[in-house]
Protein backbone atom coordinates (compact mmCIF):
# COMPACT_ATOMS: atom_id res chain seq x y z
CA UNK A 1 0.00 0.00 0.00
CA UNK A 2 1.36 3.38 -0.71
CA UNK A 3 2.64 5.54 2.37
CA UNK A 4 4.63 9.10 2.54
CA UNK A 5 7.42 10.09 4.02
CA UNK A 6 9.59 13.05 5.38
CA UNK A 7 12.81 13.71 3.93
CA UNK A 8 14.25 11.89 6.56
CA UNK A 9 12.66 8.50 5.49
CA UNK A 10 9.80 8.90 8.62
CA UNK A 11 6.39 7.15 7.43
CA UNK A 12 4.00 10.51 7.93
CA UNK A 13 0.46 8.90 6.28
CA UNK A 14 -0.70 5.75 4.55
CA UNK A 15 -3.06 4.42 2.38
CA UNK A 16 -4.88 1.20 2.69
CA UNK A 17 -7.41 -0.37 -0.30
CA UNK A 18 -10.77 -1.53 1.00
CA UNK A 19 -10.52 -3.80 -1.52
CA UNK A 20 -7.30 -5.30 -0.80
CA UNK A 21 -8.56 -6.10 2.43
CA UNK A 22 -12.37 -6.96 1.83
CA UNK A 23 -13.05 -3.70 3.99
CA UNK A 24 -16.00 -2.12 3.80
CA UNK A 25 -13.85 1.15 3.20
CA UNK A 26 -10.48 2.19 2.40
CA UNK A 27 -8.30 3.72 5.25
CA UNK A 28 -6.11 6.96 5.30
CA UNK A 29 -4.23 7.08 8.51
CA UNK A 30 -1.34 8.64 10.28
CA UNK A 31 1.52 7.69 12.08
CA UNK A 32 3.51 8.81 15.38
CA UNK A 33 5.65 11.18 12.99
CA UNK A 34 2.69 13.28 11.62
CA UNK A 35 2.29 16.62 13.63
CA UNK A 36 -1.50 16.07 14.63
CA UNK A 37 -1.58 16.16 18.63
CA UNK A 38 -4.38 18.21 19.62
CA UNK A 39 -4.30 17.13 23.67
CA UNK A 40 -4.41 14.40 24.86
CA UNK A 41 -6.79 12.73 21.63
CA UNK A 42 -6.82 12.98 18.24
CA UNK A 43 -7.74 10.63 15.44
CA UNK A 44 -5.31 8.72 13.79
CA UNK A 45 -6.99 7.52 10.43
CA UNK A 46 -10.13 7.92 8.62
CA UNK A 47 -12.23 6.11 6.68
CA UNK A 48 -13.24 6.67 3.64
CA UNK A 49 -15.77 5.13 0.92
CA UNK A 50 -14.92 7.58 -2.26
CA UNK A 51 -12.63 10.24 -3.20
CA UNK A 52 -14.16 13.24 -3.92
CA UNK A 53 -12.65 16.95 -4.69
CA UNK A 54 -13.85 17.76 -0.79
CA UNK A 55 -12.33 14.57 0.88
CA UNK A 56 -8.62 15.05 -1.63
CA UNK A 57 -8.74 19.13 0.33
CA UNK A 58 -9.45 17.45 3.46
CA UNK A 59 -6.50 14.93 2.87
CA UNK A 60 -4.01 17.62 1.48
CA UNK A 61 -4.73 20.23 4.75
CA UNK A 62 -4.40 16.86 7.11
CA UNK A 63 -0.46 15.99 5.18
CA UNK A 64 0.61 19.53 5.25
CA UNK A 65 -0.06 19.88 8.55
CA UNK A 66 1.42 16.53 9.79
CA UNK A 67 4.92 17.06 8.22
CA UNK A 68 5.20 20.94 9.23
Amino acid sequence: MPAWATKDGKVVCFFQDAAKFKARYATFGFNPPAQLDEGDFWPTSFAMLELTPEVEEQIVTLVKRAVS
